[in-house]
């Protein structure tokens, strides 16, 4: 959904499930596609829970959010990649090292992210 000037209304932030399954099927029902990415495990200090959600779509906008600053980006990069080739696939992120040189982070702990490809029937 947008705001009157265009911009993405659920970019950014924590939507319920609900809110991102609407938004989702919305979209898909217009022909695009989509990848979910999903916490699925953490260890240690994260910037989000377990089941966040960031949904990125095949025009590169997106939904929810696991975490923001570059983790989010690397992540948003894989969800392109997992487009790209339609293979589901689990990565892990270290939040220290260069994440914490780059941004200044002291969450230091580690994430698995699911990340799903979906089309429309899905």
């Amino acid at each position: 959904m947008l705001h009157d000037d265009g911009t993405n209304l659920f970019a950014g932030r924590s939507l319920s499930p609900v809110e991102i399954y609407m938004e989702m099927a919305r979209r898909l029902e217009q022909g695009g596609r989509a990848a979910m990415a999903t916490i699925i495990k953490t260890k240690g200090s994260t910037p989000q829970q377990l089941g966040a959600k960031l949904v990125v779509f095949d025009d590169g906008s997106f939904i929810g959010t696991v975490g923001g600053g570059c983790v989010e980006a690397d992540i948003w990069a894989e969800c392109r990649e997992v487009l790209r080739t339609g293979r589901a696939g689990i990565f892990h992120f270290n939040l220290g090292g260069d994440y914490e040189e780059a941004e200044g982070m002291v969450c230091g702990g580690q994430m698995d992210v699911l990340i799903e490809p979906w089309a429309q029937g899905d």
